[in-house]
């Protein structure tokens, strides 16, 4: 008997462990450095999460960068953002990934930071409207605009450091 599992969709164990890790990689990153900003916080996930698109497969990305967020708004007192950070967080990864990954070994350090910065820009713009939205003011939710891009650019800066520094190492020859 045949089985009718698509296994160029499905995933192994080794992958679900992978996302499993890296979701906690990420819930760590998002949760420890927290820096208070109107709204919110700001922290180092995103970087986890660029890391992440450079050196994981998309499924395993995703995954981590949805739940490991969501975990941090859930566990940090943020549970009304769970729903919103699921969602801005699936498509800043995916965004990075669109942006970096269709011609990854052509990929210089210009395209990265333009590839990360793209995805900061969506999760500030993306942030600040569930703010406004869940909070029913459009000055709330701007109000936590400059903190969210300053985090952006921050993490943008140190995902292409660290790549730089990892593209060194036996992880990159694995790609």
């Amino acid at each position: 008997m045949t089985s009718s599992v698509n296994h160029s969709t499905s995933m192994t164990t080794r992958d679900l462990c992978l996302a499993a890790v890296m979701t906690a990689v990420v819930f760590l990153a998002t949760f420890v450095p927290r820096i208070p900003i109107p709204l919110g916080y700001a922290h180092l996930g995103d970087a986890a999460i660029f890391l992440m698109v450079l050196f994981l497969g998309r499924r395993e990305t995703l995954i981590a960068a949805c739940f490991g967020s969501a975990l941090s708004d859930l566990l940090g007192g943020f549970p009304l953002w769970i729903v919103p950070t699921i969602i801005i967080k699936f498509f800043m990864a995916d965004i990075a990934w669109r942006v970096i990954r269709p011609d990854m070994k052509q990929s210089g350090a210009v395209r990265l930071l333009a590839g990360f910065l793209i995805a900061s820009a969506w999760m500030a713009a993306a942030y600040t409207l569930f703010g406004a939205l869940l909070y029913d003011s459009l000055a709330s939710g701007l109000a936590s605009a400059p903190g969210l891009i300053a985090e952006g650019v921050l993490n943008s800066i140190i995902a292409v450091v660290a790549a730089g520094i990892l593209k060194k190492t036996p992880l990159e020859q694995k790609n």
